[in-house]
């Protein structure tokens, strides 16, 4: 019998550059129409539609239809935080451009991966949130102490709503940039929203990329003792 892994018909999808920009782009996590994403990928909109229907076809992205818009994102959170470490696997390939790209390294202080926290910010949540003893390594995922939940509860966070959720809880999401585990799953998720309503944090017009605001320095040093560079 002649098997052919899992991973070898994935890396056929990704090993074509324009599916590989279109799975880039929708790590952000936003949900963006085939016409944005002909431009990420920077094919035709009707090759575009080619590389849409096999990725679809794969599971990774899905589509929703508002009024007679089609939108494209990723089908499972969980996508994004096995796709995002692909990037650093291996040392890149030069590509053709016109400019060269600061992407990669104005993401490293701190981003959001598909629709948590990452990067070295993500990493040193992480860590404040073991070192206090409100997250327990458990297997791949976090485990909730009590003392965590306690936590969590004054941050408005309800714990018990979002282990209803069909979503993985708390992952331990390896992040590429440090190498060690930024927190990941639905909690990892309302945790950014937090940070983002409370204005501790913003997006910027880098893609991902997110910045820490005064108020989020005072309340970092304040609940983590996290001090922000």
């Amino acid at each position: 019998m002649n098997v052919v892994p899992s991973f070898a018909s994935i890396g056929a999808l990704l090993g074509v550059p324009a599916r590989a920009n279109i799975l880039a782009a929708l790590i952000e996590g936003r949900a963006l129409t085939a016409t944005e994403l002909a431009l990420y990928a920077g094919v035709s909109p009707q090759t575009t539609s080619t590389h849409l229907a096999k990725l679809m076809d794969a599971g990774l992205i899905t589509v929703e239809k508002h009024g007679r818009h089609r939108f494209f994102r990723l089908a499972d959170p969980h996508i994004a935080d096995i796709l995002e470490p692909l990037s650093e696997l291996v040392v890149h390939q030069p590509v053709p451009e016109r400019r060269k790209s600061r992407a990669p390294m104005d993401l490293r202080p701190a981003r959001i991966c598909y629709d948590h926290l990452a990067g070295n910010l993500g990493v040193q949540v992480a860590d404040a949130l073991k070192g206090k003893g409100y997250l327990e390594p458990l297997g791949g995922d976090f485990r909730i102490t009590d003392s965590g939940t306690a936590f969590f509860a004054k941050l408005d966070i309800d714990l018990a709503a979002l282990a209803r959720t069909r979503r993985v809880f708390a992952r331990q999401c390896l992040d590429w940039s440090e190498r060690r585990p930024h927190l990941g799953g639905v909690l990892g998720a309302t945790l950014c929203d937090r940070f983002l309503d409370q204005g501790w944090i913003k997006r910027t017009r880098v893609p991902r990329q997110i910045i820490v605001l005064e108020p989020g320095e005072r309340a970092l040093k304040r609940l983590l003792g996290i001090k922000v560079a």
